[in-house]
This record gives structure tokens, sequence and C-alpha cells, in this order.
């Protein structure tokens, strides 16, 4: 008992050097730590975005519902499998026939919808007009009348177009809540009925579909964008089986809504079947297209995640270990200017452990200092921008332990050879130091 009181009182009084230390130079001390705040501040600051946009990218992929299955020419399934560009760009486009093919034989699809024009690999962009306003470039799609059913999604105002409407080519579009914004709000007018510009053709809007949720108040885009039958979107934009550019036909998808009493899997099998079948392929051939569901898209992006994630640590690892080598040099002028001080010491009976421990806790507080810094800066820096764009964020504990753990860890790992050569020195040397 007598020891571990003596061994706290004595650990006190060296922390209270070590602060000593730290205000008797200001300047020095500052610049000493500099590199751990940087390290610390991109930690925690990159980490509050990316964990911001990570969970609501995750809440807007689950709004397409865990069963809905999306057939694409390639995406990022395909990128991430290992395939080669050249390989994918080779593939043929997926059509309007290939999703009535799998209306008609999934027995277990409930809803299946071909959009054009959503990508990959080229997403067709256009402004709206409105009499004197315009829309910032948006999506422009062409689906057949099971788009919002799909989606999940609700309407704002108005009603979803027709299957007669499709059939018929007519020009009538549903614009998302951004569109509507730009163009109506504003002024106050109802979007039912009224003309619009896309492109050089006029559309009249039947319907407004609703402002998609998203973590955090940011807005992804994901409310940008207006479709058009695709019949319509085909006369004005061209076919699917179109080749054009570098990249081959135009974007198509096909998304299908398993019906409620068969699995996914099932679907899954199904789907894959009637395209194989569609496309010719034999046993021994691959898919040449992509059967994309939301924990595919979720896993792909995990992977990304962590991988930035990864990055971000081993970038900002540099940043500390410059900070280190700061701590290390700084730790080592001081060793050399205390010299009289640790012969003093020494002569009073003072041992090698507490020399060491002493100098290790000024090293470990400078760096923790810069690491508390460090993580208030970039947890300002995450709520700013927070704040200002809208852009969510996530401020996790484990953040600010890592921080803090890695600033103090550079403190100990950078401190320990001046701390070393202040242990080791001879006293009657030390005492004999001008």
């Amino acid at each position: 008992m007598i020891s571990f009181t003596r061994q706290a009182g004595l650990f006190r009084e060296t922390a209270r050097m070590a602060f000593e230390t730290l205000r008797g130079n200001k300047m020095r001390s500052a610049l000493t730590v500099l590199g751990v705040v940087i390290g610390v501040t991109s930690i925690v600051g990159m980490t509050s975005l990316i964990r911001g946009f990570d969970t609501s990218l995750k809440d807007s992929i689950a709004a397409l519902g865990p069963k809905t299955i999306f057939v694409q020419r390639f995406g990022a399934v395909s990128f991430t499998s290992g395939a080669s560009f050249l390989e994918l760009f080779r593939r043929p486009s997926l059509t309007v026939e290939d999703g009535d093919a799998i209306r008609r034989l999934v027995p277990s699809a409930a809803i299946v919808d071909t959009w054009l024009g959503a990508g990959p690999p080229q997403p067709t962009m256009e402004r709206m007009f409105y009499r004197g306003e315009r829309t910032r470039p948006a999506a422009i799609m062409g689906t057949g009348e099971s788009f919002v059913d799909v989606n999940f999604a609700q309407l704002f105002a108005g009603r979803m177009f027709t299957a007669q409407e499709v059939s018929r080519r007519r020009r009538v579009a549903v614009i998302g809540f951004g569109p509507y914004q730009a163009l109506f709000e504003g002024r106050g007018m109802d979007p039912i009925g009224k003309n619009i510009r896309i492109g050089p053709l006029d559309y009249t809007v039947v319907g407004v579909v609703g402002k998609r949720p998203a973590a955090g108040g940011f807005s992804l885009g994901q409310d940008d964008f207006a479709i058009i039958p695709y019949t319509a979107f085909r006369k004005q934009f061209g076919s699917e089986r179109l080749r054009r550019g570098p990249f081959g036909g135009l974007a198509a998808m096909i998304a299908v809504v398993p019906d409620e009493s068969a699995s996914r899997e099932d679907s899954l099998r199904e789907v894959e079947a009637v395209m194989r079948i569609r496309h010719g392929l034999t046993l021994d051939k691959p898919n040449d297209f992509d059967l994309v569901t939301q924990d595919a898209v979720l896993k792909v992006w995990e992977q990304i995640s962590q991988a930035v994630l990864l990055s971000l640590v081993v970038i900002s690892s540099i940043a500390l270990m410059v900070g280190g080598i700061g701590v290390m040099a700084i730790m080592t002028i001081s060793v050399t200017e205390r010299t009289r001080e640790i012969g003093v010491r020494k002569a009073l009976g003072a041992r090698r452990q507490e020399i060491l421990t002493q100098f290790l806790i000024e090293a470990v507080v400078l760096t923790s200092v810069g690491g508390i810094l460090g993580v208030v800066m970039g947890s300002a820096i995450g709520l700013t921008v927070n704040l200002v764009s809208g852009f969510p964020v996530s401020l996790p504990w484990w953040s600010f332990a890592l921080g803090l753990g890695f600033s103090a860890s550079v403190g100990v790992f950078f401190g320990m050879l001046p701390a070393w050569r202040a242990a080791r020195m001879d006293p009657i040397e030390a005492l004999r130091y001008e």
C-alpha cells in the first residue's frame, strides 16, 4: 500500500513537471506536436464523414427492399470480382424484351420493370425547363408503369403513368422532388398538367415522387431525376440496342421484385436461367450479365469503405510518424539541456526507473495534448461540414480512442530513446556538464 501511494505520488509529481516543461516552452511544444495534431485530426475528421456517408448509403440501399433483384449489363459487383474492362464492355446490352421474358417466364416474379438510361455505363443526363426556370443536370430514365412500386416510393402529387400511356408512347413524365422544387415549389404552382421541356421535347407532368429519406438530411442526388415511358425514351434517346460511344449500348437495367411467398434465392435462379437462355450461353460459359441484390451491393460497399479507412489510417500514420520524430528530437534536446538537473536528481537518490518514467511521461503528455487537440479539431470539422452542407457525419467513440491511443503510442515509442539516454547518464559526469 505504501509502495503504491509512493508510486502514485511520484507519477503526479512527474506529470506536473512535464506540464511545467510544456508551459515553459510553448512555441517549441506547439511545433513539436503539430504533426500529431494533423494526423489525429485527419483520422477523426475523415472517419466522421466516411461513417456518416456509410450510414446514409446503407439506408438508401435498404430502402430498395431486401428481396429486390437487379439485372445489369455490368456494375460494381463485376469490377470487384476482377473482371477486365474489355470483357465487361463486350457484354451485350440488356433490352426491354429481356424484361418481358422475365415477366412471362419467371413464376416467382411479382413485379418486373425495365429502366433505360439508368446506367451503367452511361446514365442519361438532361436539364429540365419550365418557362424561365431550369434544373441542374438530372437523370432521365425510361421505365414501365411499375417504377414507383419497385422502389417502394410514395407519390407526393399526381399519379404514375399507365400501361396504356407506355404502349402509346405518350410524352408524360413523373419528376423527382428535386426538379419539383427547382421548377414549381418556389412559385407555389401545382406541377400536375404542366408541360416541361426535356431536351428538345415537351412532356406533361403527371406525378411527383416524394422526397426520399437520407440519413443526416444529406442529399446524394437521389431526388434529381425524371421518369418517362420507355417507349417515349426510345423515340427521343434511341434504342437500348443502339451501339454508341466507346462503351457500347444504351444503359438498361431490369428490376425484379419476387413474390412474397417466394424466396430470393429461387427467384435469382429462375431469372439467371431465363437470361442465360436468351443470351445463348452454354453450361461452360459464365454469365454475361450481373445479378445484383441488396446484400451484394452492401458487401461491395463494405469492401470499399474498409479500404478507404485503412488508407486513411496509413496516410495519417505518416503525419504521426513525422510528429513522433519531432518529439524525439525535442526530447533529445531537452535531455541535453537538463543534464545537470538529471545529475542532481541522481545524486539525491533518484533511480534510473524514475528518470526514465519522467521523460517518458513528458513525451506522452506532449503527444497526448496533440491527440486531444486533434480529436477536438477533427470533430469540429465534421460538425461544421454537417452544419454547412447537411452531409451526414458520425462520431464513433472508437475514432476518439484510436486517435488518442495512436498519439500516446507515438509518445512512448519516440520518447523511449531520449528517456533511456537520460536514465543511463553517469551522475558525476552529469554534474560536471556545463
